[in-house]
């Protein structure tokens, strides 16, 4: 038996067809594009029950690549909530909106870029936006933000103290040890 017949195929991440994967001159039937963006084919077919363009009926069904393209693109683009400034996406609620009482925390993670970290009115759930901290002004809108001090970098931290007790004599480890018991 090969190596290859045995190798698991990694499961790649659902719920988002890469439009790019598709060929604008190339035509694909149902099974093809649903391997081709690994879904089912019932969802290809829903995909055309919403508005995919297909060749008018006819048998087997054909899908032009660019047509798969700019339809997948369209989807992508109309479910894109944009951040306006004072707003933070938030996860849970699929939704930006501005924190809990105006205020939010940046927390740098390099030199340039940092998290805004707020909570959500609605849910009581953090939300984070990714931002520049030269934009930071633009962004923030009227949020109230604190800027919190950066984590220190593994090579940024002194050496750890060496807790060890190589100094002390062996005679009063022989006295430290604990005695046994004699029945």
């Amino acid at each position: 038996m090969s190596s290859s017949t045995n190798r698991v195929r990694k499961p790649e991440r659902k719920g988002r067809a890469n439009p790019r994967l598709a060929k604008i001159h190339r035509s694909y039937t149902v099974e093809e594009a649903a391997k081709l963006f690994d879904v089912h084919r019932n969802t290809v077919r829903h995909w055309i029950k919403q508005g995919l363009p297909t060749n008018d009926g006819k048998r087997p069904t054909l899908i032009l690549g660019g047509d798969l393209r700019a339809f997948l693109h369209f989807r992508r683009v109309k479910r894109k909530r944009p951040c306006k400034p004072g707003e933070i996406y938030c996860v849970r609620c699929r939704v930006p909106r501005r924190p809990a009482g105006a205020m939010a925390d940046y927390q740098p993670s390099s030199v340039l870029l940092g998290n805004l970290i707020g909570i959500c009115p609605s849910c009581d759930g953090l939300m984070y936006r990714s931002v520049n901290i030269e934009k930071i002004d633009q962004v923030r809108g009227d949020v109230e933000v604190t800027i919190l001090a950066a984590q220190l970098r593994i090579n940024e931290i002194k050496p750890p103290t060496v807790n060890s007790d190589f100094t002390r004599d062996t005679a009063s480890d022989d006295e430290a040890q604990p005695r046994k018991r004699t029945n």
